[in-house]
């Protein structure tokens, strides 16, 4: 398996610089149903951990050009 690529940016829902990663398969088809596009592969997910309780991640997207693609906060739900 290859290793996930990540990178640290802005997240605007955490409001700080935090880790992100490339979508895996699930994700990436949830979101090309969600916004009805064949190709999604510009977007990243903030892993940052919101709850250590429960292991919670923030789980905002963005883009690596653009912390706000969306008017509304788009949060991937966990899949299983």
């Amino acid at each position: 398996m290859a290793t996930q690529r990540t990178m640290k940016d802005y997240c605007w829902t955490c409001g700080a610089d935090q880790q992100h990663r490339q979508l895996d398969k699930k994700e990436e088809a949830w979101l090309k149903e969600r916004l009805g596009r064949a190709g999604v592969g510009e977007f990243w997910i903030c892993v940052n951990v919101l709850d250590p309780d429960t292991g919670r991640q923030c789980r905002n997207l963005r883009t690596g050009f653009n912390k706000k693609p969306f008017a509304e906060p788009l949060k991937i739900p966990v899949l299983e």
